[in-house]
């Protein structure tokens, strides 16, 4: 099952994610979970959120990997949306 993660930073929080950035990308390596990723940029071309593609067996392992990401422990993100994605192209 394919899972969007939309993930917004807080203001003012890119201290934050340049802090907890080498392990939130260890952790994308070490779950194996991630078929795509990337930030979001802000209109200064600043990194301002996530876009994460997850493929796991059900929303709940999704759910359980966005809780569990550096990023979140960390308190990074105003907010977090998790949805079922169709991969077209």
């Amino acid at each position: 099952m394919l899972i969007a993660l939309i993930a917004k930073d807080k203001k003012g929080a890119l201290q934050t994610r340049k802090d907890n950035r080498d392990a939130h990308l260890a952790y994308i390596d070490s779950t194996g979970v991630v078929t795509q990723a990337g930030p979001l940029l802000d209109d200064a071309g600043d990194m301002a959120g996530s876009l994460v593609i997850l493929d796991v067996t059900d929303m709940s392992a999704a759910q359980d990997w966005a809780a569990n990401d550096p990023y979140a422990k960390a308190g990074l993100f105003e907010s977090v949306e998790l949805m079922a994605w169709k991969k077209v192209i």
